[in-house]
């Protein structure tokens, strides 16, 4: 039976997909398990499994942009004949392939599992689950995104499992999420329907381990990218880089964008960074000046909810939560991957998460919905010895904040010069939806709130 290779559906707000490299030349034979193809998104690149042992016939050309859920590929059984329309055809649109069972999402069967469960799962592995009457929510996925395959089905036991199970099943994303965080979910208690264990579960308990980790070595700043193109070369534009050609054009195009800037005194900043580096070193956390900026400002988009906010049809919409997104340098470009809930996590909850998501967008370990949902973004360039600039708002944000450096300066008691530790804000805000005088009062905010940092602990 043909193997059916897809455009996977990574997150919530994958829509597509391109092949951009062809791991496995047209004809070839591979094994379960090889790479088969690279895939790449505006987000993240990852390479793609075979989930099946033959011979790779290729449907899509290289460089095509097709839906989730597209058919790129069939891997052929031996003496298999292409399936009728596979050749050429036009990709399968996510809708029909979900009719016809070629997107790899399907309700569990009746189970142990709660009811309205999803379960990413390929069209063998189904089958099989089926023939075997193995409730496929027990599986541990170890396909693309967390996938079960055929093989991932074949390998299952109820011994392999139980450890697992007597702790009630645990969600796929719970399952990728403790791999990645080496959390063993043997140890995780479930607090979803049934006892599943959910994502939450796995992210608390990786922040207990985390707690009694030894303190990491600090690490340097990132280089800059590495790969500089000969002269003449004509680098070609995608990937990331098209992204973010794409995006800053129309962001520079569709706004009205103005930078302010201002100065603040981070002595007060310094000394508590200093303190809260010790006190937190034996639970593996190190804070950045950049986390206290965020915290700052996830503090002042409550205070000012006008900058938290989006162009849509019919107006300017306020929004309800508070994301900050984070900007990160890769060797492709610039990421910006997303603290969630910024305004409620604690500067320690934030110096956690902006060390893992910066380390998982360096290391290619994120997904999609990592990325997704930043209401307001932070840029900094102060490691590179950069004052002041002008950041360019990540749309459909309206607001951006740069950082600087921090930098002796001075200020004057009375006719007396006194050295002091100075940065400066660099504030880029639409001024279709933010006027001049609230920009100044947000950046003060936030200024005010640096300048007395022991708030943002409380």
């Amino acid at each position: 039976m043909a193997t059916e290779v897809l455009i996977p559906k990574l997150g919530m707000t994958m829509t597509e997909g391109t092949v951009a490299e062809w791991l496995v030349p047209d004809g070839k034979e591979v094994q379960a398990g090889e790479l088969i193809y690279r895939l790449e998104t505006e987000k993240i690149e990852m390479e793609i499994e075979a989930e099946g042992a033959g011979v790779v016939r290729h449907v899509a050309e290289q460089g095509a942009t097709l839906p989730c859920g597209s058919v790129v590929a069939v891997i052929l059984g031996a003496g298999e004949a292409m399936p009728a329309g596979a050749a050429g055809a036009p990709p399968v649109p996510v809708e029909a392939a979900a009719a016809s069972g070629a997107v790899a999402v399907t309700q569990v069967a009746a189970g142990a599992a709660p009811s309205g469960v999803e379960v990413l799962a390929s069209p063998a592995a189904k089958r099989v689950a089926r023939e075997r009457r193995i409730d496929i929510a027990l599986i541990t996925g170890t396909g693309p995104g967390g996938r079960v395959t055929e093989e991932d089905v074949a390998n299952y036991t109820p011994a392999a499992a139980g450890s697992a199970a007597a702790n009630g099943p645990a969600s796929p994303l719970a399952r990728k999420l403790a791999e990645q965080l080496g959390v063993d979910l043997a140890t995780v208690k479930g607090t979803g329907p049934g006892g599943r264990v959910t994502k939450e579960d796995v992210e608390a308990a990786a922040a207990q381990a985390a707690a009694l980790t030894p303190a990491r070595a600090p690490q340097a700043p990132p280089p800059l990218p590495s790969a500089v193109p000969a002269v003449g070369e004509v680098v070609p534009i995608k990937g990331i880089r098209k992204v973010i050609f794409q995006r800053m054009h129309q962001s520079i195009q569709e706004m009205a964008q103005l930078t302010l800037a201002m100065e603040v005194w981070m002595d007060d900043a310094v000394k508590l960074r200093t303190q809260l580096v010790a006190e937190w070193a034996s639970d593996g956390v190190k804070p950045s000046f950049t986390d206290l900026v965020i915290k700052a400002v996830a503090r002042a988009l409550r205070k000012h909810p006008g900058v938290n906010a989006q162009v849509v049809a019919g107006g300017i919409q306020i929004l309800r939560e508070v994301h900050v997104g984070m900007a990160v340098a890769v060797d492709d470009g610039l990421v910006v991957p997303v603290i969630r809930d910024a305004d409620v996590l604690s500067l320690k909850q934030i110096a956690a998460e902006s060390s893992r998501l910066a380390t998982g967008a360096r290391t290619g370990k994120l997904g999609p919905d990592d990325y997704a949902g930043g209401t307001f973004s932070v840029t900094a360039l102060g490691m590179f010895g950069v004052d002041m600039f002008t950041p360019i708002i990540n749309p459909p944000n309206v607001g951006i904040l740069g950082v600087g450096r921090i930098h002796d300066g001075t200020a004057w008691e009375g006719d007396r010069p006194v050295k002091r530790q100075q940065m400066t804000l660099s504030l880029t805000w639409d001024h279709r939806v933010v006027d001049g005088a609230p920009a100044a009062e947000f950046v003060q905010t936030v200024k005010g709130l640096l300048e007395a940092p022991y708030r943002l602990l409380v």
